[in-house]
């Protein structure tokens, strides 16, 4: 799956990109399912969809082009491969997520010990980092808030998957606090989310070197 040079070869470009999708749509799937706090992101869209009476697809949606072009923006230029590779993973994702945690939900994890739960849903986070890991390597197609948290780690940030993340993660967490403002009320926040604020830069950096450590990051095109 690799060439010569270390760099993948087609095959291995689809093979990786697949098992990561998998990883990380199992990963949200499963923090949905438990129902132990959203993503950062999703948590956002959560909030402005209470916010402004609008469906929770809808707002995906708008946030997610209202990120691509934020992405053109900080590059300097559209470029409407990384844009259309966007959008490509965007809408499947969204739908895989939502299946697989539908499947999850019928399995009895709500009924298991608190404890448990905890625990499963610290694991989804883990698999959401490894996930985010793998695809970002390749990056071939991402998803805009990973491209988006992938553009200012190696612009601004040296590389720094932690801080990287962290950073990204305040524009959702600003959106957050002003829904809470505007509606006096807060929704899908919990341990999880903490945790995914918290840790999960730290993890995509431990996965870049520790799951498939001969995978390097391609094609950043950051100029």
């Amino acid at each position: 799956m690799f060439h010569n040079d270390g760099s993948l070869t087609v095959c291995g470009d689809i093979t990786f990109l697949i098992i990561s999708i998998l990883i990380n749509s199992f990963g949200n799937a499963l923090t949905v399912a438990l129902n132990l706090g959203s993503a950062l992101w999703t948590a956002s869209s959560v909030n402005l969809s209470h916010f402004f009476n609008y469906s929770l697809t809808g707002v995906l949606f708008w946030e997610g082009v209202a990120v691509v072009l934020s992405n053109a923006l900080i590059l300097g230029k559209f470029d409407i491969r990384r844009i259309f590779g966007n959008f490509v993973f965007m809408i499947p994702f969204s739908y895989l997520v939502g299946m697989i945690a539908t499947q999850l939900s019928k399995t009895g994890l709500t009924e298991l010990p608190l404890t448990v739960k905890i625990i499963l849903d610290l694991c989804g986070i883990l698999l959401i980092a490894a996930g985010i890991s793998i695809y970002q390597r390749v990056n071939l197609i991402l998803h805009p808030n990973d491209d988006f948290m992938q553009i200012i780690r190696f612009k601004f940030f040296h590389g720094n998957a932690a801080l990287a993340q962290t950073c990204s993660f305040l524009i959702p967490v600003i959106l957050i606090i002003l829904c809470t403002i505007g509606n006096h009320d807060i929704w899908a926040i919990n341990i999880g989310t903490v945790f995914s604020f918290l840790f999960q830069g730290f993890f995509v950096g431990l996965s870049d070197k520790f799951i498939f450590p001969k995978l390097d990051h391609q094609n950043l095109n950051l100029n």
